[in-house]
């Protein structure tokens, strides 16, 4: 394969074509495929020769993933983004007057992928030689990707068995992966829509529904909606494959700050399973509302899970540490009516220097409006009234 002629190549490609062979296609048109190797396939220019063998748009389609290849051998990424942008318009365009049949959907998938790796790579180089906005070559990327999906979605004519909507996921897939990139979640949500709409939603390869419950899940984590962030990151975490390490540990990053909101510690053989060291702390702090080690703990990681794009949704844990702290109190001085002094003195043994009974009515306050304590405060005679059966309902309560 790293000596192939052009001559052998074309017409392979040809080959793939007449017979309607998407998954070889999908090889001679990849970059992990050996052929890129050749340097005699390695053609800034190829458009005459592919004109030879390959009607429109096929000779484009062919000539541009030529001269990807010769890009990428140069190393020049910027160049590879937009001649792999050709690549998947054109197919796009080839694809979109195949009517009734959806043998190219490997290919799509190939060219895609290629797509966004390029996209990423030329990101990085336009950074460096600060000559670009980050994220400006994914957004192009994206722009291209989506006149695929238009294709795939709009396929309402073609019996299921041959529909080209078996392309939508894998592609919403690359979208995701672009617009969280990006920072651009509001872009997800069509795309969300037009999974739930479609009539195969849930019969998509299994690897393809692990990644889109993935993103659908970060997404609901972000809106705030932890129920069902709970429900699509345990789908993915469950459904992934076991022997998928690195991918459950990217999930569990996710899911265990919204198992914790919703009332579930995770056990520390999981945390020390998967590599999530981190999590220790914060999950004995909220456990034991020991607010000094949640706040050091936060401090120390902050790091990590600002990378990961979680530190906010851990700060949310302080409500939680906060009633399991007042919990305590309670337990300890035996009666329903607590003075909110002794939260002070609570508060202030957690390092919490400048607090005061005015700020610690503001947190009784806003414990008792989220549901999380059983009572009301007596402004009068500065006290908390709880209720004498059940004053801290369980947080799993809350589901």
């Amino acid at each position: 394969m790293a000596h192939m002629s052009l001559e052998q190549y074309l017409s392979q490609v040809e080959r793939g074509l007449v017979s309607k062979n998407g998954d070889i296609l999908a090889e001679l048109l990849s970059f992990h495929h050996p052929h890129i190797a050749s340097l005699r396939l390695q053609l800034p220019d190829a458009q005459v020769q592919c004109e030879r063998w390959f009607e429109q748009p096929y000779d484009e389609m062919v000539a541009s993933h030529l001269r990807a290849v010769w890009a990428v051998a140069n190393g020049d990424y910027v160049e590879a983004r937009a001649a792999q942008a050709v690549v998947v318009q054109t197919f796009t365009r080839g694809f979109q007057s195949q009517k009734d049949e959806n043998w190219a959907l490997p290919l799509m998938n190939a060219v895609t992928l290629d797509l966004r790796l390029f996209a990423m790579q030329a990101d990085k180089q336009l950074i460096e030689s600060r000559q670009g906005k980050p994220g400006e070559m994914l957004e192009k990327a994206a722009e291209v990707m989506m006149g695929c999906f238009r294709v795939c979605a709009s396929d309402s004519r073609s019996s299921l068995d041959v529909s080209k909507k078996w392309g939508m996921l894998a592609l919403v897939n690359h979208l995701f992966k672009i617009y969280f990139k990006i920072n651009k979640l509001h872009l997800c949500k069509p795309l969300i829509r037009a999974i739930d709409s479609a009539p195969i939603k849930d019969q998509f390869k299994l690897a393809h529904l692990v990644t889109y419950k993935y993103f659908v899940g970060r997404k609901a984590m972000f809106d705030s909606d932890f129920k069902a962030a709970d429900e699509f990151l345990t789908f993915a975490f469950q459904r992934c494959h076991r022997s998928s390490s690195k991918n459950k540990r990217a999930i569990l990053v996710y899911l265990i700050p919204v198992k914790m909101l919703l009332g579930y510690m995770p056990n520390e053989q999981l945390l020390y399973k998967y590599n999530l060291t981190q999590f220790l702390d914060v999950v004995r702090a909220v456990r034991m509302g020991n607010l000094a080690l949640l706040n050091e703990t936060l401090d120390r990681q902050q790091v990590f899970f600002i990378q990961c794009g979680v530190y906010l949704i851990l700060e949310k844990l302080k409500i939680i540490t906060y009633r399991n702290l007042f919990k305590k109190v309670s337990l300890l001085l035996k009666t329903h009516q607590l003075p909110l002094d002794a939260y002070v003195v609570a508060l202030k043994g957690m390092k919490v220097d400048d607090v005061d009974v005015i700020e610690v009515e503001c947190i009784v306050a806003n414990l008792i409006y989220e549901g999380y304590i059983k009572g009301y405060i007596s402004h009068q005679h500065q006290k908390l009234v709880v209720s004498k059966q059940n004053p801290f309902p369980a947080l799993t309560s809350f589901l």
